[in-house]
This record gives C-alpha cells, structure tokens and sequence, in this order.
C-alpha cells in the first residue's frame, strides 16, 4: 500500500508540472502578441495649412508727429474720435514762429530798400558811362553792387517763406479719414519736431480696413502664396472664425537668437481681413491658418500612423549580405530612414514604405503604398514608433481611442 501511494504521489506531482508547462507556453504564447489600436485608409478631402499668432493693424494708419517744436496749446480731438481729412489736430503754441515770420518779413523790406536804391544807381551809372563821364571800372562796380542788392532780396524772400511754413506746420490738421487710435499726448506736453527723430502725438487709422499680421517660420514660408485664403480667429471673439486673404509676404526674414541654438528666421505675412466683427480694435490677438493647399478624393490616414524606419530588405539581398559576412565585413548600412505605416492583414503587422502628399493637422495624404480600407496601426506611439517590427504577431483591440499615460 506504501508503495501504491507513493507512485500516486509521484504521478500526480509530475501532471502538475506539465500543467505548468502548459499554461506557461500558452501564457508565452499569448504574450508574442501585441496590442495595438487601428484605423482605416480613407478618401476625403485633406486641406493642408500654415499657422502662427497675429496681431491685428489696420491696413491704413497715419502716425501724427510734429514738423517743428513747441508746446501743445490746444487738441481737437480725443482717443477713438473720428476725424474726417482735413480736420483739426494740434495746434502748437505760435509764439516763437510768428516772431521769427515777422523778422523775416522786415529784413526783407529792408533788402528791398537797398535793392531799389542799388538798381536806380545802376541805371544812372549806365547813361553816364554812355555819355563817357564815368570809367568802365566805376560802371562794374555799379552792377556788382545792383546783383548783390538782388540777390539778398531773394535770400530774405526764402526766409521769409521758411518762416511762413514753420508757423503754419504749428497747426496740424488730419491728413486722412479714420479714427484717433492712439493719442500720446496732452495739452501743455512739448511736441519735439525732427527730421531724424518721430515725436508721435497720435495715431490716425482706416479701421474700415483691418489685416492680421503673423510672422511664419522660414520652412513653411514657402508654401505660401499671395492671395491664399485663411481663416482668422480672434481671442476676443472666441466663437467665430473670419476670411482673410495674403495680401503680403515679406522679402526678408527676421532672426532672432542669431549663432545659438533658439536661433530661428521668421517672415511677415500681412494677411487683409474680407470679414470683421464690429468692435474688433488694433493690437488685438489672433491666430491665423493659412489655406495653402487642398487635395480632394485622396487617400488618407490619421497623421499618428506614419513613423519613420529603416527601410526593409528584399530577401535576395539580405541573402547576398549574409555570404558577403564570410568573405569580409561590410560597411554600415547607409540608407536614410523612410515613412512607413504598419498594415494589420490576418493578425499579422506588415512595414509598409508609403508616399506622402500634404498634410493637416490631423492627417497626411498618402500618395502610394497602401489602398482604400486598408487596416493601418494608429498607436499607441510607443509601440508604433520602437517596438512594432515587420512581421509582429498583434491584437487589435479598438475599445480605448485614448491611451493610457503608461502607453504613451
């Protein structure tokens, strides 16, 4: 009977064992897959954009300065009026040009005294030289005196007119119609007038005509075409979107960072608004999407399913390279890595090379390498961008859109 319970035991312990073999082999088996979440290659149209943050100007503004100094006496309009071309401003206190316009204009009167007294000599030098009383030389002399006489007549006359300009760029009036949209002055300030240096008293803007200005990056610049059409969208009006078309690209582009490595090259894009909301202001923040290209009926596919590899080899190649290993080492492979997508047929990922057109936000347009309805992995990105291979064993498993953050 020992004996009996003893082969018992042993027989036993031993189907236990395989029991374990078993389910280990199944759980190994079962693990060689890998979970992934798919979708579908689609026709549709694909609209590819080029976006950046903006400001919103007017496509019109007249920055207001001063052509002479003075203090401000009197303003004749307020920030947000409306003024009509033409209209009063400014006026600068007058006190000192009137004074100077008034010199001018008595110099000038005394040139003129002086020059009619030189001209009537002249003439008398003239009838006695031909009546042989007086020289040559004292006749010359006349003349030189008479030309002097007219010719500072004529530097009294300029400054008299430079003068009368100067007290009349004392009052400034608008030089076109729109709105006050700045004013940086007050009454009493001092208005400096130069002809190197822009004293802004105010700012007078067409808002009847608006334009977003951004400034895109140097790589995407290029897509951009005059008369592109965009949508705006403006942070204080949240809920809608407006038309705009590219009215100007910049020639040359802007650096900042310039030899580091946050060194980047931006070009401005002034973008016309063809619809605005009432109330919108300048300065206002906004971000623009530049339309640069639309494609319809194309193939396309969630952006997330492109990744790059290294591209695979035909089978008779990497035959040749394992008969080239016993003859000698071979140099490292130098292809450049390719977009590709991974195919899910019969439970099975197959590295597919694709060609791409343009791409939105969200998806990219695919030109060559898969069809219509095809099964391509879409995430998660960590097993789609290291550790998805050709040939993988995968579960598709759908329910969950949204990766978990150990997955990502």
């Amino acid at each position: 009977m020992k004996k009996v319970g003893k082969k018992w035991f042993i027989f036993a312990g031993a189907l236990v064992v395989i029991l374990i073999l078993v389910v280990g082999n199944l759980k190994k088996s079962s693990g060689n897959k890998v979970t992934v979440q798919t979708d579908k290659v689609k026709r549709g149209t694909i609209t590819a954009t080029v976006s950046g943050s903006a400001k919103i100007q007017p496509e019109v503004q007249v920055k207001i300065s001063a052509k002479v100094s003075g203090q401000i006496i009197k303003l004749g309009v307020e920030e947000g009026d409306e003024v009509k071309r033409g209209q009063f401003l400014v006026q600068l206190d007058p006190e000192f040009y009137q004074a100077a316009a008034e010199q001018a204009e008595s110099g000038l009167n005394y040139a003129r005294a002086g020059y009619e007294k030189s001209k009537n000599e002249y003439e008398r030098s003239q009838k006695l030289f031909a009546g042989n009383l007086i020289s040559s030389s004292e006749l010359e002399i006349a003349k030189s005196t008479y030309e002097q006489a007219k010719a500072q007549v004529e530097q009294y006359q300029a400054g008299l007119n430079q003068a009368k300009d100067n007290l009349n760029k004392t009052t400034i009036y608008a030089p076109m119609d729109g709105v006050v949209s700045q004013l940086n002055k007050k009454v009493g300030e001092m208005a400096m007038g130069s002809q190197f240096t822009l004293d802004v008293i105010m700012v007078v803007a067409d808002l009847s005509k608006m334009l977003a200005e951004t400034e895109i990056d140097e790589n995407d610049v290029v897509s951009v075409s005059l008369g592109d059409t965009a949508n705006i969208t403006i942070d204080a009006f949240p809920d809608s979107a407006f038309k705009g078309v590219v009215k100007e690209i910049a020639n040359t582009g802007t650096t900042r960072g310039q030899g580091t490595q946050e060194e980047v090259t931006n070009f401005l894009i002034k973008v016309s608004m063809v619809e605005k909301p009432s109330g919108i202001r300048p300065s206002m923040s906004a971000t623009v999407d530049i339309v640069t290209d639309t494609r319809d009926d194309a193939l396309k596919i969630p952006i997330q399913c492109v990744t790059v590899r290294e591209p695979l080899k035909p089978e008779s190649e990497t035959a040749a390279d394992e008969q080239s290993e016993e003859d000698e080492e071979m140099p490292p492979d130098e292809q450049e890595p390719v977009r590709v997508v991974f195919v899910v047929k019969d439970g099975v990922a197959r590295q597919i090379e694709v060609g791409t057109g343009i791409s939105s936000d969200t998806e990219w347009e695919i030109t060559r390498g898969v069809e219509e309805g095809d099964e391509v992995v879409s995430g998660s990105y960590r097993v789609l961008s290291k550790q998805l291979k050709d040939g993988d064993v995968v579960k598709v498993d759908n329910s969950l859109k949204k990766f978990r953050s150990d997955e990502l």
